[in-house]
């Protein structure tokens, strides 16, 4: 657990999972603004703020790190994958805008369990010809992340995957849904719980998936969100949240002893269960929000 970090995982170790698209052109932030959830336009340059990519109903492709670099660059951090589908696929939607789009492989992201030493809260620092560092963590679980140009890695693999595994442990605990492929296209926004990340704006204007984020937003009929729980059997996403013998919910990210599940808000304190095992409810986290 992040609360009991080994004093290896200090260092600032390769994050393996994350996979960098950027956007630049005159038009990348009008391009951004037509297709994710969150208000591009309103960002200034030199921050970030949680974004994603629905479907025409309302259904959540990806969440990732949206960062402004500037009036025409733009840079999506993606740690679930999948970042060359979603730029192929993004492609489609260019047509006559002056906007490029490039998986960025010749970056890398290296991430510590500690505060940053320039970047606070949404204001990063530095740039990506040297290092850019943002501030991902909260006053009582602090965490930097640091993206520049790949070089050899000086890390044992083993010390990257633990702080990889670790870093995810803390994102569910921050309530930041991690979406394996059988979980994306499933969930709304709301139902991730993207509302305490400040992920989606519903007075924006249109974005695919936009009027029905709205709908359910203004018209309160959003009957389901995230529920950290902690596992006392190993889960896989997808797997059912038992209460009383009836299925009450479903699990969308797991990460070792953890899940978060979506659950209706109206629901008793009975045990829940997953896979026959209890499974504990547990309080999210604030610090992700930007």
């Amino acid at each position: 657990m992040p609360d009991n970090l080994s004093p290896d995982l200090v260092a600032h170790a390769l994050l393996e999972d994350r996979q960098l698209v950027t956007l630049s052109g005159p038009d990348a932030v009008a391009f951004a603004q037509a297709q994710f959830s969150s208000d591009v336009s309103a960002l200034s340059d030199s921050h970030w703020h949680w974004s994603a990519w629905l479907t025409a109903k309302g259904r959540t492709i990806a969440v990732f790190q949206l960062i402004r670099l500037s009036s025409d660059a733009l840079l999506l951090v993606f740690a679930d994958g999948d970042a060359d589908e979603i730029a192929s696929q993004l492609q489609r939607f260019v047509f006559r805008r002056k906007v490029k789009i490039t998986r960025r492989d010749d970056l890398q992201v290296r991430a510590a369990f500690a505060a940053p030493q320039a970047a606070v809260g949404a204001a990063v620092a530095g740039s990506l010809e040297e290092t850019l560092e943002l501030d991902l963590g909260g006053a009582d679980l602090p965490r930097v992340v640091r993206i520049a140009p790949t070089v050899a890695d000086i890390k044992t693999a083993d010390a990257d995957a633990a702080l990889t595994a670790a870093w995810r442990q803390a994102d569910l605990q921050l309530g930041l849904p991690r979406l394996v492929p059988g979980q994306r296209e499933h969930w709304t926004p709301q139902q991730l719980g993207l509302d305490r990340l400040n992920g989606y704006s519903v007075r924006k204007g249109c974005y695919p998936g936009q009027e029905i984020v709205a709908r359910t937003h203004f018209l309160g009929k959003a009957k389901r969100a995230l529920q950290l729980l902690q596992l006392s059997a190993p889960a896989q996403p997808g797997a059912s949240v038992e209460q009383d013998g009836s299925v009450l919910g479903s699990i969308a990210s797991v990460a070792d002893g953890l899940a978060l599940a979506v659950l209706p808000l109206e629901t008793s304190d009975g045990a829940l269960s997953v896979g026959g095992e209890p499974a504990q409810r547990l309080p999210l986290r604030d610090g992700l929000a930007r």
